[in-house]
């Protein structure tokens, strides 16, 4: 009986803990769709202070997980790239922002995400307006961005980590080995190396050499940008990061002409009213989102189409779902009102089954109407299998893209379940009819079967990339075989067309469609109020929770979680860069 008493006690206080939780998360989300939604006007003498700290996310979502898992976690938050650029396309329009004051906190973002802000942020420049940085403390990603302004200030305690860029690989296979799992692999391409952290424990030198051409890629973008805005040779970077000069004292920066002046947070105020010779009004991204447009409504549409994450990966709220991104596709391909679309793709690609889907959406709405790809931090694999058909390619010199080929892996748990004494036996109809059961190794001849199918896979996967670019198939495979390629490689090879942003992918589109004024139109759409209330039930929860606790550790947990879930046919690269 008194264990009855306590399991009931238990429950009761279970389910009051839960609503008083469920109770919060509404009325906070009721709250959330109900601030702020006032319009902002811009008064004379304005500076727009664009703080960037935190994770930088592809897109908007209004999603009230993410704010509540950031509000038990406060020093992780998320930040979006549309709502930074929406803001800075705004500030560029309205002649009554005099300045930007560009304020770095915290952030992590991919490289090519940064060049996209820095686009906008030069864009602003040749206004004539100015553009002023602080920070506490820079890192390659955030000075190379804080480089386009015409005063670049830091903390006299603070540290600029100009040091290189580093990637690093977890590897499995001494584990796998330990507890009696096999992982059968089955792949085309030399370089594709997102099978080697469960067959090797350190890089194959086709992979050591495909990252290190990258990685120098990038930092030669890096270090070349710094060197022109700072009026000093690109030497001077290289021996700063390889003196260790990053952990000397602050004025050994100054000396090198990598910052201007050190000052406390608390000075900007006076240095931002020398520049407007009187008091000013300071906007953040916040008030720039419910800042009007100057545009007048268009008749005219452009469908603006997201495909941000794995290609039907685990978590479809953090991902593409090839159903639905077909079926938008499908429906913008029928609707007259749009006359041109953006495809603006962020993905390591996924399913190679999924990736063929979307291709063919793409295709028919190529048949009736321009559509132009955007690439983002990565269009690689499968996210370069979706985009390969279209009008135009954009990238940004850093995009890492390319990853042409297909991978298989098929665990044989035979030697964990022998450790443990579980033992297997079976009946069949057929011959193959336990194919692909893992509790033992393939035998040759499915091995065979196995490697036939990728192979076919591959075959029509050069063979849509070849057709797309109007290459010669073999000249295609020459540059596949699964390596990848920075935005400035991939189009000296013609896997894109031109360097440039979302902006320049609308330009082009907008021309192709032979239209000067338009409306934008985002899909998917954003979530409603009440999709959202049902995502509180959802898995995802967790895993967005979980990622707001963990911060930057969550890219060594995803690793880990991608390596249990990487199974079946895949078209994905396997690296996760973010330029510190």
């Amino acid at each position: 009986m008194k264990s009855f008493l306590k399991y009931l006690f238990a429950t009761i206080l279970g389910l009051f803990i839960f609503s008083v939780i469920w109770v919060a998360l509404f009325f906070g989300i009721i709250g959330a769709s109900m601030s702020g939604a006032k319009e902002v006007k811009i008064s004379d003498n304005s500076v727009f202070e664009l703080k960037l700290e935190g994770r930088l996310v592809e897109r908007h979502k209004n999603d009230v997980i993410s704010s509540f898992a950031s509000e038990i976690n406060s020093s992780v938050s998320e930040i979006a790239l549309d709502d930074i650029m929406a803001s800075i396309d705004k500030a560029t329009d309205n002649d009554n922002i005099k300045g930007i004051y560009l304020h770095i906190g915290n952030f992590s973002a991919s490289m090519a995400s940064i060049q996209e802000i820095y686009n906008g942020l030069e864009r602003f420049k040749k206004t004539g307006r100015f553009i002023v940085a602080y920070a506490d403390a820079y890192g390659n990603g955030t000075y190379y961005l804080s480089s386009i302004s015409d005063k670049v200030y830091m903390n006299p305690s603070g540290i600029l980590a100009l040091t290189g860029i580093n990637i690093s690989t977890v590897f499995f296979k001494d584990l796998l080995s330990k507890i009696g799992v096999e992982m059968q692999i089955f792949k085309v391409g030399t370089f594709k190396s997102a099978v080697e952290p469960f067959t090797q424990t350190s890089m194959s030198e086709e992979n050591r050499l495909q990252l290190t051409t990258f990685i120098n890629s990038i930092w030669t973008e890096i270090t070349k940008t710094i060197a022109r805005n700072r009026g000093i040779s690109d030497t001077v970077v290289n021996m700063y990061a390889d003196s260790g000069l990053f952990l000397d004292d602050a004025q050994t920066a100054v000396r090198h002409k990598l910052i201007d002046s050190l000052v406390y947070s608390s000075d900007m105020k006076e240095i931002i009213e020398k520049r407007v010779d009187k008091d000013y009004n300071t906007l953040t991204i916040n008030d720039m989102k419910f800042v009007a447009r100057n545009k007048e409504y268009s008749k005219n549409r452009i469908a603006i189409v997201y495909a941000v994450g794995e290609i039907d990966g685990s978590n479809k709220n953090d991902g593409i779902d090839s159903e639905d991104i077909s079926e938008d596709l499908l429906d913008i391909a029928d609707n007259d009102k749009i006359k041109a679309v953006v495809l603006r793709i962020n993905s390591p690609g996924g399913s190679a089954y999924g990736s063929e889907q979307i291709w063919k959406a793409v295709s028919v709405v190529k048949s009736k109407k321009p559509i132009v790809v955007s690439m983002g931090d990565y269009a690689a694999s499968g996210g370069y299998y979706i985009a390969c058909n279209t009008d135009r390619i954009f990238a940004q010199p850093t995009t890492l893209t390319g990853s042409i080929g297909i991978f298989g892996i098929f665990p044989n748990i035979g030697g964990l379940t022998d450790k443990l004494g579980i033992k297997f036996d079976n009946v069949k109809t057929n011959k193959y009819s336990d194919f692909g059961a893992t509790y033992r190794p393939m035998n040759t001849e499915e091995r065979v079967i196995l490697q036939r199918y990728i192979n076919n896979g591959y075959e029509l996967f050069t063979k849509r990339c070849a057709e797309g670019r109007d290459m010669n198939i073999d000249s295609l495979k020459a540059i596949a075989e699964g390596r990848i390629y920075s935005g400035t490689d991939a189009m000296r090879l013609g896997l894109v067309d031109e360097m440039g942003g979302l902006e320049e992918a609308i330009a082009f589109a907008a021309k192709k469609a032979n239209i000067s004024d338009y409306t934008l139109k985002y899909y998917p759409s954003v979530k409603s109020l009440i999709e959202q209330i049902s995502d509180i039930f959802s898995t995802s929860v967790e895993e967005r929770i979980v990622k707001s606790q963990l911060g930057e550790n969550y890219r060594l947990f995803r690793t880990i979680q991608r390596a249990q879930t990487t199974t079946g046919i895949k078209a994905i690269m396997p690296y996760s860069i973010t330029v510190k």
